[in-house]
């Protein structure tokens, strides 16, 4: 006899998922990612075709990932197989458990460095010592290692009592540290360039290779084609609106992308940094905003609290994907199954933080290329693996599945979607597979 299953989670409320699967949505892509991407890419402009992008691509998507989890109430693995029994296509369920994993490795060590940050700032506060990244090995593991940990915990509360109740502090706390930060940066003197370059679009600037940089940030920003979203739909009620519930989720990112910007530009521009900065924006041209703004040791701490606090928000999300499997396939216990899932990622993280800490010959001998790890697993996981399964659940749902099926799961809750149903079938079959293989065929070409 086969050992029973554990009960399985639901969302108490509506709004406790939106909030949740919010926080998996927004992360450092929204507030680190969003802003340096707008500043190489013209501002206004690339906020506009960003804008379309979310809508065209990402909401349909958001709708059908959201209702196949409710459809099945399973993980992305059991998913496929309530629909598709003794089917191939369970090793799309698979792909996003790997991929959660994957980014969940790499991206905590990411977060870790952002702690890292904001103790430097704390001891500068206390003790008056100068703000400098050394990113020495052991300091790196350490804060990877403290990231799993807090996302371990918050995961193994369960999905109301752990997941859903953090979100519920977590996700309004970061909109208000935000626009403290906004307020405090819209006081200096020349801030308002900065917005006025944020706002208004250059159409000159709308070149192929910003709509191309607009349609990767929009889709990836929203945790698609990595199971998060079917997952958190599994929690789902049937009396819930996937309609409002996809749409609320996807304004709710997209507000807190553009809330970035606000926060950062205005300060870059008003103390002379470079908005095209890169990768770097946050990491050194922000420090050295903050060191000439009054009281920036203070907003400086705020400030990298409030990245950890989004970065919490989606290693909870990655986690909880593969801890479904593991609840719902394997009959593991969910303890049993955030800790040992969370030791597994700090296993495999553990090459990303060596390169993180200046390794990097290491990492590039066993890889024969002069890319890190971490590169390498951002590249995998962050990039192709994302559109990969993305494009594989389109086709998963016009061939297998069935959009008729599709739906009506989503008029569930949400009856008003009937009048739009056909074109939401029109964008899930032609135009979201298109624009995704066009992103996996730029990341694979470029």
């Amino acid at each position: 006899m086969s050992a029973q299953a554990p009960r399985r989670g639901e969302w108490g409320s509506q709004i406790g998922f939106i909030l949740a699967a919010a926080g998996s949505a927004v992360g450092l892509g929204n507030i680190w990612r969003f802003p340096y991407m707008a500043g190489q890419n013209g501002g206004g402009a690339f906020v506009l075709v960003y804008l379309v992008c979310v809508l065209v691509i990402a909401l349909p998507v958001m709708f059908l990932e959201i209702s196949l989890g409710r459809a099945t109430h399973r993980n992305p693995v059991g998913a496929i197989r309530a629909v598709a029994p003794r089917s191939a296509w369970r090793a799309l369920g698979y792909l996003a458990l790997l991929t959660g994993l994957g980014i969940l490795s790499y991206y905590s060590v990411i977060a870790g460095k952002v702690m890292t940050y904001g103790a430097l700032y704390i001891r500068k506060l206390f003790i008056g010592e100068a703000v400098t990244y050394h990113g020495a090995t052991f300091e790196v593991v350490i804060y990877f290692a403290l990231f799993i940990v807090l996302t371990v915990l918050v995961v193994s509360g369960g999905v109301q009592r752990g997941i859903e109740r953090w979100a519920k502090i977590l996700m309004p706390m970061l909109v208000l540290i935000m626009v403290a930060i906004i307020v405090r940066c819209l006081l200096l003197p020349g801030a308002m360039e900065g917005v006025k370059w944020f706002v208004t679009p250059d159409f000159s600037k709308i070149t192929p290779r910003v709509i191309l940089n607009a349609m990767s940030q929009g889709f990836f920003s929203l945790s698609l084609g990595m199971g998060a979203m079917l997952t958190y739909g599994s929690y789902l009620s049937k009396k819930d609106s996937i309609v409002v519930c996809g749409t609320s989720v996807v304004l709710f990112d997209t507000f807190i992308a553009i809330l970035a910007g606000f926060m950062i530009f205005p300060a870059v521009f008003a103390l002379g940094g470079n908005p095209a900065a890169g990768s770097t924006l946050i990491f050194q041209v922000l420090p050295k905003v903050f060191g000439g703004m009054k009281g920036g040791v203070l907003v400086a701490i705020v400030f990298f609290f409030l990245l950890c606090v989004a970065a919490l928000t989606s290693t909870v999300s990655l986690l909880e994907v593969v801890t479904a499997y593991f609840v719902d396939e394997r009959r593991w216990s969910r303890r049993r199954s955030v800790w040992t899932i969370g030791g597994a990622a700090f296993v495999v993280g553990l090459p990303s933080a060596f390169d993180m800490a200046g390794l990097r010959p290491w990492t590039s001998m066993v890889f024969l290329g002069k890319h890190g790890f971490l590169e390498l697993m951002d590249f995998l996981w962050g990039n192709l693996s994302l559109a990969i399964g993305s494009l594989l659940l389109c086709v998963f749902a016009i061939t297998v599945w069935g959009l008729n099926n599709a739906g009506s799961e989503i008029e569930i809750g949400s009856p008003s979607f009937s009048r739009y149903r056909g074109l939401w079938i029109f964008f899930i079959k032609w135009v979201c597979p298109t624009f995704i293989a066009i992103i996996l065929a730029s990341k694979l070409f470029s």
